[in-house]
């Protein structure tokens, strides 16, 4: 199996391991394959849209999501580290308002199943990273919405030792309690 896929607390949520084939020279693997994928996670996805950003050290991008057209995201880091946080914004799940985050890296190779309905964002932990991510849908920037990143109701444990820089509509986002949210379970 080209990818090992690991649950997290929250079940859609999935954290995959590409299997990377590596010796003195560098290393291969596939970063995405369609056919694999599914039989891996049992989801059959139309990706539309990759994105590629670059980030500096302390820099916390989100945590983002889109009311309308909401997106399912794969992300992953090919250079420095970053913490990238989840937090479910369904309110017909068992697992509404938690949160659950994940060290990606270039190193570990890891990629994250972010499913619709959820809020995601992450804290660059390295002098800097860059981070791709596929989506399931296109950006809408009408349709963007920003959950506050230190919400003390959600409480994600951003790790310590990094001060967070943010841009203005990250220091603008709404606490939960404030912000749409996905309320007929079908995220769309």
């Amino acid at each position: 199996m080209p990818y090992t896929v690991t649950s997290t607390p929250i079940p859609e949520v999935l954290i995959l391991e590409p299997q990377v084939f590596g010796d003195a020279r560098g290393f291969f693997y596939e970063s995405f394959n369609a056919r694999d994928f599914a039989q891996a996670t049992g989801l059959v996805l139309s990706f539309v849209q990759d994105n590629h950003s670059k980030s500096a050290k302390g820099v916390l991008r989100g945590l983002h999501y889109q009311i309308r057209h909401p997106q399912g995201k794969l992300v992953r880091v090919v250079q420095g580290e970053v913490f990238d946080v989840v937090v479910d914004l369904r309110m017909s799940s068992p697992t509404f308002g938690q949160w659950h985050g994940v060290h990606l890296s270039a190193d570990n190779h890891r990629q994250l199943w972010v499913p619709p309905g959820f809020a995601h964002g992450f804290l660059v932990l390295s002098e800097s990273a860059e981070f791709l991510y596929k989506t399931t849908d296109y950006w809408y920037p009408e349709h963007e919405r920003s959950l506050l990143w230190n919400d003390p109701d959600v409480g994600v444990q951003w790790p310590t030792g990094v001060t967070p820089q943010l841009a203005a509509k990250d220091l603008a986002g709404l606490l939960l309690r404030d912000a749409e949210v996905f309320t007929d379970g079908t995220t769309g």
